[in-house]
């Protein structure tokens, strides 16, 4: 079995002008697990996304993705959901489906059927020659889904990947993800919910304003809170809760967890 982590960060630092929106990030994930990189809104899940994929260069530190310096190198290996809509809205989906597959390196014959199996998959099959524009926010994802995983990569990257999905749909897309597991595949699921990574991930990354404050397995996290710990959801400016009596410290994690 090759244990070498199938991503592998060192002190990644990503700045934007005078924010630092990664921030000395060191990650370790394994191969064929499926882990959840977790924060608020704004947290830096997006950014430290595109840095490992190398969409942007890091100012320092360093990402081994797949055995390799570059993720460039890579990337026909690599499957990845975006968090905004990445499709060709005048497009028809069964034609969007294959040519993306091609660009990942698969046979016209391969694509289509790929394509035609896929939209099977999701209950799209006869809506195969509409056009990307006609579906909801919801098709769309699950199209956009399988538009990340048609080539069948060795890992791949869902950023908020349940935006738009009503219950139903969220059950056939964890099913997906399950499945894209069982044949090997690395999956990395960035989400602000926590509850969305505590019923399907085994690692959990927690990262605040570019820093990782929490990094573990979620069963060991869940049992290591103390009684001391108290999650609490209010309304008020930041700072708030600070220098309260009996109050130690305050991480704030913005929005996280709020509905």
């Amino acid at each position: 079995m090759n244990n070498t982590p199938v991503l592998r960060t060192n002190k990644l630092t990503k700045e934007f002008d005078d924010i630092r929106a990664v921030d000395e990030l060191d990650l370790e994930i394994a191969a064929g697990s499926i882990f959840g990189l977790l924060g608020p809104n704004g947290s830096g899940k997006t950014t430290t996304i595109r840095t490992c994929l190398g969409v942007y260069i890091p100012d320092s530190g360093s990402v081994s993705l797949l055995g390799s310096d570059d993720p460039l190198a890579v990337r026909d290996r690599i499957g990845y959901l975006p968090e905004e809509r990445g499709l060709y809205p005048k497009m028809q989906v069964h034609e969007q489906l294959a040519f993306l597959a091609t660009l990942r390196g698969l046979t016209q014959r391969d694509a289509n059927q790929r394509a035609h199996k896929w939209l099977k998959r999701l209950d799209l099959g006869d809506r195969a020659k509409s056009a990307t524009e006609d579906f909801s926010k919801g098709m769309q994802q699950k199209v956009q889904f399988a538009a990340a995983v048609i080539h069948e990569p060795d890992a791949v990257v869902l950023d908020e990947p349940f935006t738009g999905l009503d219950p139903g749909n969220t059950r056939l897309l964890k099913e997906l993800i399950l499945e894209q597991q069982e044949r090997g595949c690395t999956v990395i699921l960035a989400t602000h919910r926590m509850e969305q990574v505590e019923a399907m991930c085994e690692e959990i990354a927690l990262i605040h304003r570019g820093k990782l404050v929490l990094r573990g397995g979620v069963k060991e996290i869940r049992e290591g809170s103390g009684s001391n710990t108290l999650a609490v959801a209010y309304e008020g400016p930041p700072g708030a809760l600070d220098g309260l009596p009996g109050v130690v410290n305050v991480h704030d994690s913005g929005r996280y967890g709020c509905s």
